[in-house]
């Protein structure tokens, strides 16, 4: 109590309430993955953890997404007879975008590289390790990291569980590699340890999304019709040698040695193409290219580099159509260089109808965003269709969910299905702990780690307190009111409260002397975790006509 010294009126607060929890945020994903750049305002981002709350904050950071490339073939009409796409390794610019699509909110992003950097497995173990310093992101996602090789893909996945086990406080989304349509190869490389800290999910799926890409990324290979042009060409050494030109031509090339310091070029009208004074050790591809660029009457004769590292020798003799050579009746181009044409705007027309395929780590962590607000963490993030989905890449029936979903070593595998007139699910909630009877079902893990995460935060105001019964019921009274408000909302199962769980502290109960004497105060939490229906047996009967 004050001690006043001034004749006065004084006002004093006196708390009677007990502290309360507040409830960790439960849906707060961590994407790790390579992005185009990582600055802001000039300040480097790069292996940072970095808040965003919406995808335009994400592009003016990190930018745009990793451009894909295209082959298109033409017939000698100009008509498109195929179009084949090559998508980059680097999906995290269209893994957000599916993420806020799907209902997702505030996230953290962690580049561990720009596109031009190499793609190991260190660099995602480096972004693991810097999520490991902050404590508000609750989810992990690794989309990105899918393209590596399955035993680096597993071992950074093992390291996300072992991230998950020591913090206790966050929970793995995990894709199934596209190649690994039974999820056999996953099984057996994640071993078997913190299971119950993470889930799989599989198919990949086909997405609403357009490909980014530039006109240089489109490659054409047209048809050259049969009218008297021909196309030649030869690989010699560290050079492709072509030539376009009439049926009636016999084009050949020769490289010879020479005393002069410079290389040269002769046609002869017998279309000899003579390149002279290569060194007797060879020369650099670059250095032969170099020369040509500078060499005008080139006479139908091209050009190019196909391995700088590979010295261009000499030749013994004459190389033409006929020796050691490979025709063509093609010509090849790309997409910039038929800007405002007709053939442009076709060809445009059709790689848009080409969508993007990603793996669904992205989708489903948006997916959980949305139940979590919406249902709150104990409802299983299943049954919830999924935006931007025009369906997964491969269809699971429900006999072959059978064996993803039960495993003999229990490590479960949630299927994305596409159902007539719902679209495409989410269908399963189970962790990668299938046989766990305690943990196996997603919800409850997610649940668990909200309230310890909850607790402890709340429970910090006890530190130093006199370890005594006036401090053990203000706790009590604290946790027991959080579990309160979780089993009226429907997350813990039981008709009375003591059903659905109970807080035990004191001397006697949960401490000994020896206890209080260390310092200690041990509170013991038991809770009924809401299940989900995953199993729902309707049974049926003849009913007999009653006389």
């Amino acid at each position: 109590m004050s001690n006043y010294l001034t004749p006065d009126v004084y006002t004093e607060e006196v708390s009677v309430l007990p502290p309360s929890v507040a409830g960790v945020s439960t849906a707060i994903p961590a994407f790790i993955g390579y992005t185009e750049k990582a600055s802001k305002s000039r300040t480097d981002l790069s292996n940072t953890a970095v808040r965003i709350t919406t995808f335009l904050e994400y592009k003016e950071i990190f930018g745009g997404a990793a451009p894909s490339s295209f082959s298109v073939a033409l017939d000698s009409d100009d008509n498109i007879t195929s179009v084949a796409v090559t998508s980059p390794k680097n999906t995290m610019y269209y893994a957000l975008d599916m993420y806020f699509k799907n209902g997702g909110g505030d996230c953290y992003i962690i580049s561990v590289g720009s596109y031009d950097d190499t793609y190991e497995a260190k660099n995602f173990i480096d972004g693991l390790n810097t999520l490991s310093k902050e404590d508000e992101p609750t989810l992990i996602v690794l989309g990105d990291a899918v393209n590596l090789s399955s035993i680096d893909y597993h071992n950074v996945c093992q390291q996300a569980l072992l991230q998950c086990e020591d913090l206790k406080d966050r929970f793995c989304i995990f894709d199934i590699q596209h190649a690994d349509e039974d999820a056999s190869v996953f099984r057996s490389g994640i071993g078997s340890n913190n299971l119950k800290y993470g889930a799989a999910y599989t198919p990949f799926l086909q997405t609403s999304l357009n490909h980014e890409y530039t006109d240089i990324d489109v490659l054409i290979s047209q048809e050259v019709s049969s009218s008297g042009v021909t196309q030649f060409s030869a690989v010699h050494t560290g050079i492709q040698i072509s030539y376009d030109g009439l049926d009636s031509d016999t084009p050949k090339y020769r490289i010879n040695g020479g005393a002069g310091d410079k290389l040269e070029f002769t046609i002869s009208t017998a279309n000899l193409l003579t390149i002279s004074n290569i060194p007797d050790e060879g020369i650099e591809a670059s250095k032969v290219l170099e020369a040509w660029s500078s060499f005008e009457d080139k006479g139908g004769f091209n050009i190019t580099i196909v391995n700088d590292s590979t010295l261009v020798t000499q030749t013994s003799g004459n190389s033409g159509k006929n020796l050691d050579t490979s025709t063509s009746n093609t010509q090849s181009f790309t997409l910039e260089s038929k800007r405002g044409t007709t053939m442009y705007s076709q060809i445009v027309n059709e790689i848009n109808k080409m969508r993007v395929i990603l793996p669904p780590s992205s989708s489903v962590a948006g997916a959980y965003a949305t139940t979590d607000r919406e249902r709150g963490v104990w409802k299983a993030p299943a049954n919830i269709s999924l935006n931007a989905i025009t369906g997964p890449v491969r269809k699971i029936s429900a006999a072959a969910q059978e064996k993803l979903n039960v495993e003999k070593e229990g490590k479960s595998v949630n299927a994305i299905r596409s159902f007539a007139g719902k679209g495409t699910l989410v269908w399963g909630a189970r962790t990668l702990a299938g046989n766990d009877n305690e943990w196996r079902y997603v919800p409850v893990r997610r649940l668990f780690n909200m309230i310890e995460e909850s607790t402890k935060n709340a429970s910090y105001f006890a530190v130093f307190e006199p370890n005594t019964p006036a401090t053990w019921l203000k706790v009590k009274a604290m946790i027991e009111s959080f579990l309160y408000g979780i089993w009226q909302q429907g997350g813990l199962v039981g008709s009375t409260e003591e059903q659905a769980y109970f807080v035990n502290v004191g001397l006697g109960k949960t401490m000994t002397q020896q206890d209080v004497l260390d310092g200690k105060m041990i509170v013991e939490i038991g809770i009924a975790a809401a299940r989900p229906a995953e199993f729902i047996i309707l049974r049926f009967s003849h009913k007999l006509q009653e006389v």
